[in-house]
Order: C-alpha cells, then sequence, then structure tokens
C-alpha cells in the first residue's frame, strides 16, 4: 500500500509539473518573446533550431531541477560557470519582462501617471541598475557569511 501511495504521488507531481511547463511555455509564446527575439536578431530562418533548443532547454532544466545531482568543477571554474549562467538568466528574464511590458503597453502608462515627458529609458535603467547592485550585495554578503 506504501509503495502504490509513493507511485501515485510521484505520478501526480509529475502530471501537475509538466502542467505547469506546459502553461510556460505557452504563455512565452502568447507574449511573443521568441518571435520578438527572433525579428531583433535577424535568425528567423534559424526557426527549426529555435524549436530544438527551447524544448531541450526545458526537458534539460527539468531533468536537473528533479535529479539535483552535482557538478563538481573547482572553485574558480565553478565561479566563473555561475557568473557566465546568471549573466544568461538575467539576459532571458529581462527579455521575458520586456516582453512582457511591450505586451501589456505598460510603458506609456507608467509615462502618463508619473508625468514623465522624457528620459523614461533613464528611469528604465535606473530601475534595473538598482535591482541589480541589490543581487550583487544580496550575494556577496551571503557568499561572505557562507564561506
Amino acid at each position: 500500500m506504501i509503495l502504490l501511495k509513493k507511485i501515485l504521488l510521484a505520478f501526480f507531481g509529475l502530471c501537475a509539473g509538466g502542467v505547469i511547463a506546459a502553461g510556460v511555455y505557452a504563455f512565452l509564446a502568447i507574449i511573443g518573446v521568441f518571435v520578438r527575439l527572433m525579428g531583433k536578431t535577424g535568425t528567423r530562418k534559424h526557426i527549426i533550431l529555435y524549436e530544438t533548443v527551447i524544448v531541450l532547454g526545458g526537458v534539460l532544466g527539468n531533468i536537473v531541477d528533479i535529479y539535483e545531482f552535482p557538478i563538481y568543477m573547482g572553485s574558480f571554474i565553478g565561479t566563473i560557470f555561475l557568473a557566465v549562467a546568471g549573466v544568461c538568466v538575467g539576459i532571458f528574464v529581462g527579455c521575458l519582462v520586456m516582453s512582457l511590458a511591450e505586451t501589456l503597453k505598460a510603458l506609456p502608462v507608467i509615462s502618463r501617471r508619473i508625468h514623465l515627458a522624457v528620459g523614461l529609458q533613464y528611469l528604465i535603467f535606473a530601475l534595473a541598475a538598482g535591482k541589480l547592485t541589490g543581487s550583487l550585495v544580496y550575494f556577496w554578503f551571503r557568499m561572505a557569511s557562507m564561506g
């Protein structure tokens, strides 16, 4: 009976995870992140490559998340790997946020509400720089307290 319970929990957990992952990918596709990236970079002819990389990223991301296997790279190489991975994740989140902002047409609404005639790009840059600074300070002190 306990084995059946574990099998059912694993099955329902994987099904729920699959539904959530499908919802996230559908959301990204609907707001036009992928199409906008292809248009801005002029790489529409590589749509099959985009589709393959998106699916592989989802599958490999789920495998790494489920099994949590350690990757030993040493201190220096591991730090470089984490820095590159952090930059890549930051670029993706930035693309997602800007695509969502353009889809919702939030920027004109914000500029009208705060009565900003010029300089909206500087406000966005200041918000992003503040977020970056806060993240760096948080992780710096967290890593310093662990070591």
